[in-house]
């Protein structure tokens, strides 16, 4: 049992033992599927805190001759499998974390040196009577173990793309480290299999595309591993009944990240999170602050802006994920932005229809501290200024509504202000505290037809009134008010009676005011 090669278990076995542990070993059984075949090459991509080093060390522990993992796989799926045994402990298995190599380097070159020397002192001290012929080159090393021995490798790489992340713009060093892959991974027999994984997808680089034997699975098209991408539905869902919380909050908080078929997935470190101190909160964006999104978004590429407002305010938008370089510097359209921005988790992506969009509640928020910290002009003041437009709601003052629409109005190049589609963004940018307090729900049936805007309160806040919003372009808000009540919006609201505010908003195209009534409404009278 060595370090690197051939390590032991107890990684795993801590992720086993945590308070929270949901079942992903049917991970294994794809893996196992494809050893020693053409496709045996498998990359990984996942947002940063999406379990993927979690993932590698359950590999790790599965494949290594250095422990026995029966005990730890008792009870989990993949141990019901016909393979299970066949597979288990049975590999020379080297595990590999790049980032850790690379905070102990000084370069890219002095790190792929440090790799070698570190898993060749492990093969030399596990097999010391092989005949090397070149005892400083590990791949020659490796096949001549395999010679010997029959016994094949499983190499695992965690955080393969950090030199992409970290020397985003030295492409000397990244062809350098796609080289050195390159030379230890592709077309070796003695490999059935090689796992990568990271937050990017396989590099990009012409007649560097150096690893294009591998399958990738990313956020774009996850493929056959779209739920080990987080957790699922159902895993949630019994979560909550575990630990009590409410699955209507949890899953407009962290789910939306979607792959198809009716395939859901929530972002695991933040359910892990909520479920242990037993409140819905941010915690996915603790591990890194919201300026690395405000770089992006703050690009200049003509369309960009107005479509992140159009996804803040509940939209989804067009795009072309084909052109992305699969690195942190090459952007040549907007779409570009929008792709990373996927891969970085911070877009969902829907594989069908080829639109992005905001997943949930915890990352929009991300979304909004940006951009009330960047130079949106007008924008910036409403989100920031958005709670107190909300508190005039609640204490019936119109006027100060109308302002907080005014200062959210905003005209773009594809989406004119000119109908109550359009005010409806302005809207939802002018309320967006009230995302605290609410369930947002956008043409929500109700009587005789649909309300444009109505806010559920969420459990948590019993004494917040029920809002239903009606909008109007270039008619009365008190017509919108009046709309309302002849519509019967309220009739499915029952439950807040004595507690429910109808407001009406509306947009003169001549004056470019806006204008607001705020009426409470008893639903049985």
């Amino acid at each position: 049992m060595g370090i690197y090669l051939n390590p032991d278990n107890s990684k795993f076995e801590e992720a086993v033992n945590s308070a929270v542990y949901i079942d992903k070993t049917g991970l294994i059984e794809y893996t196992n599927s494809v050893l020693h075949t053409m496709q045996d090459n498998v990359c990984v991509s996942r947002p940063r805190r999406f379990g993927k080093s979690m993932a590698a060390n359950m590999l790790t522990a599965y494949y290594s001759r250095g422990c026995d993992s029966r005990r730890l796989f008792a009870g989990y799926k993949v141990s019901e499998s016909v393979d299970f045994e066949k597979h288990l402990n049975q590999y020379d298995t080297i595990f590999l974390n790049i980032q850790e190599f690379l905070s102990r380097s000084r370069d890219v070159r002095e790190m792929t040196d440090r790799i070698r020397k570190i898993v060749l002192r492990d093969l030399k001290k596990e097999y010391p009577d092989i005949d090397y012929f070149d005892d400083t080159d590990l791949a020659e090393s490796m096949q001549d173990v395999y010679a010997e021995t029959k016994c094949p490798f499983v190499i695992i790489i965690d955080e393969w793309d950090c030199i992409f992340r970290e020397y985003k713009t030295d492409k000397e060093a990244q062809e350098m480290y796609l080289d050195f892959l390159r030379d230890m991974l592709k077309d070796k027999g003695y490999i059935y299999l090689a796992y990568m994984t990271g937050i990017l997808p396989v590099k990009k680089y012409g007649t560097h595309s150096a690893l294009n034997m591998f399958d990738e699975f990313s956020m774009i098209n996850p493929g056959p591993l779209a739920a080990y991408v987080g957790f699922t539905e159902e895993e949630v869902g019994k979560l909550c009944e575990r630990y009590g919380m409410d699955m209507a909050e949890v899953k407009s908080w962290y789910d939306g990240y979607s792959f198809g078929r009716g395939l859901s997935v929530y972002s695991p470190r933040s359910v892990v999170s909520c479920m242990q101190y037993g409140k819905i909160g941010n915690y996915w964006n603790q591990t890194e602050t919201f300026e690395a999104l405000k770089l992006y978004i703050d690009m200049n590429f003509d369309g960009l802006r107005d479509d992140i407002l159009s996804m803040i305010a509940g939209e989804t938008v067009p795009v072309n994920t084909e052109s992305f370089a699969n690195d942190m510097t090459t952007f040549r359209t907007e779409d570009d932005v929008l792709t990373l921005l996927i891969h970085l988790g911070y877009l969902g992506y829907d594989y069908e229809s080829k639109y992005v969009f905001i997943p949930n509640s915890e990352v929009r928020g991300e979304y909004v501290n940006a951009v009330s910290v960047s130079d949106w002009g007008g924008i910036s003041l409403a989100l920031k200024n958005s709670a107190d437009t909300l508190k005039a709601i609640w204490q019936g003052r119109p006027g100060q509504v109308a302002e907080g629409m005014k200062q959210a109005h905003f005209e773009t190049s594809h989406i004119q202000y000119n109908d109550e589609n359009a005010l409806s963004y302005t809207i939802s940018l002018a309320l967006y505290a009230a995302r605290n307090f609410y369930t947002v729900h956008r043409e929500l049936a109700g009587g005789k037809g649909f309300a444009d805007l109505v806010f559920i309160p969420r459990k948590q806040f019993p004494d917040k009134p029920a809002l239903v919003v009606e909008l109007k372009w270039n008619k009365s808000a008190q017509g919108a008010i009046q709309q309302i009540r002849k519509k019967e919006y309220c009739q499915s609201l029952e439950e807040y009676r004595g507690n429910l505010l109808l407001v009406g908003v509306n947009y003169d195209r001549k004056t470019r005011e806006h204008t607001c009534v705020i009426e409470k409404f008893y639903c049985n009278g």
